[in-house]
């Protein structure tokens, strides 16, 4: 099968905790990972940002203590702090996964918990 390469993004809501950040995190990248059908061996790099009231955890550090139903152990992960924008919506962690997925396969976006509003053209209420 052939495969591309793709970028898969996806972002949610959460509280500064590092309990919802963590719930946050790993639904959203659970849900990433099932409805893209990724496998570790998929997946090049994972990049979060997170919005600048997010501060309790590691967003990186977050998915490696979830299930999300594959290995992360070995995944390349990095974080940084999104640009702080006027207006911009906050509690954000957004995601950007790189990743093989059979050529002429669209890869699904995952945008929940109230990060609907930043790209409803992804949101599966559309």
């Amino acid at each position: 099968m052939e495969k591309r390469i793709f970028g898969i993004r996806g972002a949610v809501c959460a509280e500064n905790t590092p309990e919802s950040i963590k719930k946050n995190v790993g639904e959203m990248c659970r849900l990433i990972f099932k409805e893209n059908n990724l496998q570790p061996y998929d997946i090049v790099s994972v990049h979060f940002t997170m919005t600048q009231d997010l501060h309790c955890m590691n967003a990186a550090a977050a998915l490696r203590k979830c299930d999300v139903g594959i290995d992360t152990s070995l995944l390349a992960l990095f974080v940084s702090q999104e640009a702080s924008i006027d207006g911009m919506l906050p509690h954000v962690v957004r995601v950007l996964v790189t990743a093989y997925l059979p050529a002429g396969k669209n890869p699904v976006h995952v945008y929940i918990n109230g990060a609907e509003k930043l790209r409803p053209d992804f949101s599966k209420g559309k």
